[in-house]
């Protein structure tokens, strides 16, 4: 067994653990080693409970020795992007508004994470709300890349992306809203998955913008991401946006799905304000899939121009609806300078939110208002039904869509200063959550200075079986995610 298990993959730890080579304690001791050793490089964590992890653990190795394991996860510490609820851990979204509150609860993909065995390990810090494509906008601390710490991890995942490259934590949940679980994996050479829209339930995730949310993994190999998945996917009576489908092994699947399967290039994805040597290592990894005889052929996803339009109406109008419960009154930030009732609703908010929480809420109460409803927020409804449609017709002559991940490798700190210029970062991920379409995050390499390079996978409606087998037929050949930061 290495002397570093905390840079392990989950399957490698789970057979340790089972061979009695490796405890759940010692795997716990030494990813808290780890991350008090690079933490102060990365900032991955708003938090974490050193005594509660250990504890979980104890009751792991408990378990294992009385002939109860509960499978593959049982006693390996997952990191939770502190949006997601834990009962008795805080829940900030990295915002003042939530500094000091407490989860009363466990969200489902927690309870089910427990259920598996799973440590929950940490607070990951994001940006304010999920909002952000580079963990900048956090109101604690803005979160480094670990293969280039005067680069960004992304967004908004950036914390749960940079604490599983680091080996800060064996794998990690984060959300995506328009590629805030793909772009971090990107940018930090892990593999990320945004399940299909519904798969994954969404009760216990501080809500950004409903219809675009999705929980999902982020793990250093695709067989990681499979187990992750399988734990945490499947119907939820407590979120009624989730879908009831049959469950897989999506573990097992890996092995059975062979290909070689149809490919779709999307021409609208290889244009103007695409990086070099993200294009050459796409194109790389396209090759590698015509050598194992897939058939790669152009598709058009003619609406792709709209996306980023569309997608800014959408995510903002439901922002603005869904943080006015944060009013001062039944729970976060509460000003203690109001003079009245009102004085407190406008102080409270004003204090509490960042400046890009507040530019969205802005944007989506005016494209909300009286006048401008029709004009904005329905058109870019029906918009969005055709960017979906795009996908569904081009579906009917591939099996999936390879793009970039990302335009660019991940850029310095500060380098995006202008809105407008962060939100064209997530130009080739937006589109899939629009859809409500699976897609994943695969490393395909590096630039020249040594920042990792993501291609994106993208798959049919709850095709993530056939989606992870396509990944993991690159992968197999490109272990991309063994090349460690130095830190």
């Amino acid at each position: 067994m290495s002397s570093e298990p905390f840079f392990r993959s989950i399957g490698e730890l789970s057979a340790a653990l089972a061979r009695g080579e490796l405890s759940s304690v010692d795997l716990m001791r030494s990813v808290i080693a780890r991350t008090e050793a690079v933490e102060p490089k990365v900032r991955a964590f708003n938090s974490f409970d050193r005594e509660d992890a250990l504890a979980q653990a104890r009751s792991s190795d408990l378990r294992r020795a009385a002939g109860a394991s509960l499978g593959p996860l049982d006693g390996i510490p997952i990191g939770m992007k502190d949006v997601i609820a834990v009962a008795g851990q805080p829940l900030t979204a990295s915002s003042r508004m939530l500094a000091n509150f407490v989860s009363p609860y466990d969200a489902t993909v927690v309870k089910r994470l427990r259920a598996a065995g799973a440590i929950c390990w940490g607070r990951l810090n994001l940006d304010e709300f999920a909002m952000g494509s580079s963990t900048e906008n956090s109101a604690f601390q803005a979160t480094a890349n670990p293969y280039a710490l005067d680069c960004v991890p992304g967004g908004s995942s950036g914390g749960s992306a940079a604490a599983v490259a680091a080996g800060e934590a064996i794998a990690s949940l984060g959300s995506d809203t328009g590629g805030s679980i793909r772009q971090p994996a990107a940018f930090c050479n892990v593999v990320g998955l945004k399940p299909t829209y519904g798969l994954v339930s969404r009760y216990g995730l501080i809500a950004f913008a409903s219809s675009l949310d999705q929980i999902g993994p982020f793990a250093r190999s695709v067989e990681d991401v499979a187990i992750l998945l399988g734990a945490i996917a499947g119907h939820d009576p407590l979120d009624s946006t989730s879908f009831h489908t049959g469950i897989p092994d999506y573990r097992a699947e890996l092995d059975r799905r062979k290909g070689p399967w149809r490919l779709g290039i999307p021409k609208e994805y290889f244009g103007e304000g695409l990086d070099p040597e993200v294009a050459e290592a796409v194109q790389r990894a396209v090759a590698h899939y015509q050598k194992l005889g897939c058939e790669v052929k152009p598709v058009s996803l003619p609406h792709t121009e709209y996306g980023v339009g569309v997608y800014y109406i959408i995510a903002t109008a439901e922002c603005s609806s869904n943080l006015a419960r944060y009013d001062g009154v039944r729970y976060g930030h509460r000003s203690k300078e109001a003079k009245d009732a009102v004085d407190l609703y406008f102080r409270s908010r004003a204090e509490g939110f960042g400046s890009e929480v507040k530019r969205r809420i802005i944007l989506g109460t005016y494209v909300l208002s009286s006048g401008y409803y029709d004009a904005f927020y329905l058109r870019a409804q029906k918009v969005r039904t055709l960017i979906r449609n795009d996908f569904l017709a081009a579906y009917r002559e591939v099996d999936a869509i390879l793009t970039p991940t990302a335009p660019t490798p991940a850029f310095r700190r500060g380098a995006k200063a202008d809105p407008l210029a962060m939100y064209l970062c997530d130009v080739y991920t937006i589109g899939v959550n629009l859809a409500g379409l699976p897609a994943v995050s695969v490393p395909c390499g590096f630039s020249q200075d040594g920042r990792p390079i993501g291609m994106q996978l993208i798959g049919q409606p709850y095709g993530e079986a056939e989606l992870l087998g396509i990944a993991r037929a690159y992968e197999r050949d490109h272990p991309w995610a063994q090349k460690r930061p130095v830190l």
